[in-house]
């Protein structure tokens, strides 16, 4: 940070309640209102009218002995920027720097202490350290330019804010190989003394101090003056909503009334949507997680439709690319009682469904496509394991999420099965009808032998489930076994006794589960002809079946033993 050291004697300036007196043994013949602050000064004994036009000229009408009153309430940069120009005048060292470079040079350029008036006057010398020394540095025109927003008028009239862009600009586009001045660069696991060459993004966190509006102007201008690489611009962007946006990745933020929190509640708003506005169009620029983090801010901020329609659209084109840590969020909603935002991600999934169904009416048939769905489908599987621990989680929304995506999403149903055995855990008090619901999501025929062994056994899922699960188990066992060389009559004919038994315990069971009052008849009575030959099978097959076992290392469970373990229990 440059400074200049103006004038030589002591500071002589004191206050007093809202009076600023100068230490002298000359009575004040001169009253200077600024705001609440009177100013008792003196017109000719020092240089103090002579320097000033302004002053000058409201002094004119008055004699020299005369004690004269001005009011000056509309002094750019208030009582201490005058105190400054009059500090001048009298001599007193004053110290110039970026933090109070722009209030000065206003409230000189008011008073008119330029060299016209008289020669080597507080103009000059501002505007010959603001040239030399301000604009040729790299923090001192960000600090100068951020001062700006206090003054805007008079600092665009003056050509301040262009004067400092332009140097700011013309800094950020020098090559990283001829970067000699200090800069700030924070970035975790970053060690400037392990990396001898320059970031290409090392401007990104000094302009993040800028105000949004200030900001936008930084980043208009380098995208007007060369063409910069996407994700250089995405990453001052990233920068930037770290710095200003809150964080609604970590906790459900405080939801508050208050006059203040909704004032800053709507500044938040105002550099969300200039943000997303600035996003480049390709799709590369920046992150999905990044994404993710400012559509969960505006949720959180309640921003406008139009900023969140442009954000899922943004994040529905790289949701692919997306990992579960990227997508879990916080609900932000005080009426939720689930922690997890699960609607955000199924909001997200569905804009990206609507794209990947819009570029090509047969996605089997297209290897990118069907890439992208079944890398979909495992993300939202995994998801769907983790928000089954909410304790508060609505079955519905598990549903809904989970039947959203189309059945080519899913090669298999072990990552679904996973999460559904999860809920059924973490919610024991669940019905019988919801985990119906829950489970009707399943197609057994795509569980791997080894989770379909885990089923058969799981006492949380519904017997219609588990009879499922042993019809396809009996089927594929069948289906293996025609390849091989025909059983003997005697071995496929089972004891009628066996025959008996098996159908009398599975009609037991299925009354006791309730499901012959809830199937039509038909169905129950398919479903019984299908178990009895399954079980006639499994008995006469029971051999075959161990011998295949030793071979597969993958166990067929008898049916009657299925349901007699339940029914025991």
């Amino acid at each position: 940070m440059k400074f200049m050291k103006i004038g030589r004697k002591p500071d002589t300036f004191y206050t007093e309640e809202a009076t600023r007196t100068v230490i002298s043994d000359i009575p004040s013949d001169l009253t200077v209102r600024v705001n609440n602050v009177c100013f008792l000064l003196h017109k000719l004994q020092v240089p103090l009218v002579p320097k000033c036009g302004l002053l000058q000229r409201l002094c004119s009408d008055s004699d020299d002995s005369d004690i004269v009153t001005i009011d000056l309430h509309d002094v750019p940069g208030g009582e201490d920027a005058f105190e400054l120009c009059a500090k001048f005048c009298y001599g007193i060292t004053i110290n110039l720097s970026a933090h109070n470079f722009v209030p000065a040079f206003c409230a000189a350029k008011f008073l008119r202490m330029t060299e016209s008036i008289e020669k080597g006057n507080f103009v000059l010398k501002l505007e010959a350290f603001f040239n030399s020394c301000i604009l040729e540095g790299w923090k001192d025109p960000i600090v100068t330019l951020q001062t700006t927003i206090k003054l805007p008028e008079w600092s665009e009239n003056l050509g301040i804010i262009r004067k400092c862009i332009d140097s700011i600009v013309e800094k950020i586009l020098t090559p990283t190989a001829k970067v000699s001045w200090s800069y700030t660069y924070t970035r975790p696991g970053y060690n400037k003394k392990q990396h001898q060459s320059v970031p290409k993004d090392w401007w990104t966190e000094d302009i993040s101090d800028l105000d949004i509006d200030l900001f936008r102007c930084i980043i208009t201008a380098v995208r007007s003056t060369y063409i910069p690489p996407p994700q250089l611009i995405g990453e001052a962007l990233h920068v930037y909503a770290c710095r200003w946006l809150p964080d609604t990745t970590k906790s459900r933020p405080p939801h508050s009334s208050g006059s203040q929190t909704e004032e800053s509640k709507e500044k938040s708003r105002r550099i969300l949507e200039s943000i997303v506005s600035m996003i480049p169009a390709d799709r590369s620029s920046v992150s999905i997680g990044f994404l993710l983090k400012l559509l969960s801010i505006a949720n959180y901020l309640g921003a406008s439709p139009v900023t969140k329609t442009e954000l899922m659209r943004k994040a529905g084109l790289q949701f692919e690319e997306a990992t579960v840590n990227d997508i879990l969020f916080p609900s932000q909603l005080p009426t939720d009682q689930h922690y997890y935002d699960i609607d955000l991600v199924a909001a997200v999934l569905e804009s990206y469904l609507v794209l990947w169904r819009r570029q090509s009416p047969a996605p089997a048939e297209n290897g990118h496509l069907l890439r992208s769905i079944r890398k979909t489908g495992k993300l939202i599987d995994s998801y769907l394991q983790l928000v089954a621990r909410d304790v508060n989680m609505p079955i519905s929304k598990l549903v809904s999420l989970a039947e959203a995506l189309p059945d080519v999403a899913r090669e298999d149903h072990d990552g679904l099965y996973k999460a559904i055995n999860i809920y059924l855990k973490e919610h024991p008090d669940v019905s019988k009808a919801e985990k119906k619901r829950l489970c009707r999501m399943l197609d057994c025929q795509k569980l791997s032998p080894e989770v379909r062994a885990h089923a058969v056994k799981n006492e949380r899922l519904p017997l219609r489930t588990v009879v499922q699960v042993l019809f396809f188990e009996q089927e594929s066992g069948s289906r293996a076994t025609t390849h091989k060389p025909e059983l003997t009559t005697r071995e496929r004919q089972a004891p009628p006794e066996a025959e008996a038994e098996a159908k009398q315990e599975c009609n037991n069971k299925l009354q006791h589960e309730g499901i012959k009052s809830r199937v039509p008849e038909t169905s129950e009575r398919d479903m019984q002809k299908r178990l009895e030959g399954m079980m006639v099978r499994g008995e006469s097959e029971k051999g075959k079946e161990r011998r295949r076992e030793a071979n597969s290392g993958s166990k067929v469970m008898d049916p009657k033993q299925v349901l007699q373990r339940r029914s025991s229990r």
